[in-house]
């Protein structure tokens, strides 16, 4: 993954990173996702690791400030394949606004959430053969894993440097440790993850262009998202960007018939979010795991076949603004990682 890694740091972040992070403060299209915020946790206690922090709250915007065509068009895409790779919430007006409720320190615990994943979500390492999709799986959720862990410790460290009490109690050193370097392979799971993102934005550009042009997307950012996405190093890399992709598809296909077990899982991922009981981190886990989900649906199709245009074009709108604001915040979780941890 190295020569895919270098790209990042050298092309990709320094022209990515900034337009789509302002795409994504600035564009009700990616800000906005109608999610039901009370649905019923089926996998642990709810008495486990609740939140009481008034940090970990969240409140919906007020109808008239959702945009018509966006509410339209959700409401019209409810529909779902009952074996995909995620459901999403149904379409309803309640609305949250991300910008209004940043990815940040809450004080939450969700470890008994996350030892849930990596027990059950994951699949076992020890039953994967070498060089499977299994293993390839394991890294992307990892991934998804070490980019939270990158907002958490970002806004921590912002919290400290302003003084605030609620990290008072908090060593810098413990909290990374715990959270990045316990881990086995951490950062490498972060850039795989990435490259994926990449390659799914890629593969979708055509249809994002689309979207811009018929006013899926409003008119307010659609320039700009056309111009990010026409940039040159789309195209100029699409070797190093694709070798996380290309490694899991080779992994994927041949090996046997159970690729299924793959899209069972992610949908399982996107379900345990509903454990988690902080409401600023559910907000931001379910649209990640959406995120994932949708690259995976767009690189791997639905048997580790690989990419399809007309699957693309059945995308729901949802889909795909949870795909760029989950690239975006692990474009984000690399940077903060690399300036970090990996430079100094």
């Amino acid at each position: 993954m190295q020569p895919g890694v270098e790209v990042i740091h050298d092309v990709i972040n320094p022209g990515l990173l900034v337009p789509l992070s302002n795409l994504m403060q600035d564009s009700p299209s990616f800000r906005l996702y109608s999610i039901d915020m009370l649905a019923s946790c089926e996998y642990l206690p709810q008495e486990l690791g609740e939140c009481v922090s008034e940090s970990c709250e969240v409140y919906p915007i007020d109808e008239e400030e959702v945009p018509e065509n966006i509410m339209g068009i959700d409401q019209s895409e409810w529909r779902f394949d009952l074996d995909g790779w995620a459901r999403w919430d149904m379409p309803s007006e309640d609305y949250y606004d991300t910008q209004d409720f940043p990815e940040s320190y809450t004080s939450y615990d969700g470890k008994e959430v996350w030892e849930f994943i990596h027990e059950k979500i994951e699949f076992p390492s020890n039953t994967a053969v070498p060089n499977s999709w299994r293993l390839d799986y394991n890294k992307a959720v990892r991934g998804l894993h070490s980019s939270i862990s990158a907002h958490i410790l970002r806004s921590m460290k912002e919290k400290m440097e302003n003084g605030e009490d609620d990290v008072s109690s908090l060593r810098w050193d413990d909290e990374v440790e715990r959270r990045i370097f316990s881990q086995p392979g951490a950062i490498e799971n972060l850039y795989f993850l990435y490259m994926l993102l990449l390659s799914a934005v890629r593969e979708a550009r055509v249809r994002l262009i689309e979207d811009c042009e018929n006013g899926s997307i409003d008119k307010e950012t659609s320039q700009g998202l056309k111009d990010l996405l026409e940039e040159q190093f789309w195209r100029g890399h699409c070797d190093t960007i694709d070798l996380a992709a290309n490694q899991m598809r080779s992994h994927g296909t041949g090996e046997d018939d159970t690729f299924w077990k793959a899209r069972n899982r992610t949908r399982d991922f996107m379900r345990i979010m509903n454990c988690v009981q902080c409401n600023v981190c559910k907000l931001h886990g379910k649209i990640a795991v959406l995120g994932m989900s949708t690259a995976l649906q767009i690189l791997l199709g639905k048997e580790g076949d690989g990419v399809n245009q007309e699957r693309i074009e059945k995308l729901k709108r949802v889909e795909l603004a949870a795909l760029l604001t989950t690239t975006g915040k692990v474009a984000r979780a690399v940077e903060f990682i690399n300036s970090e941890f990996v430079t100094k």
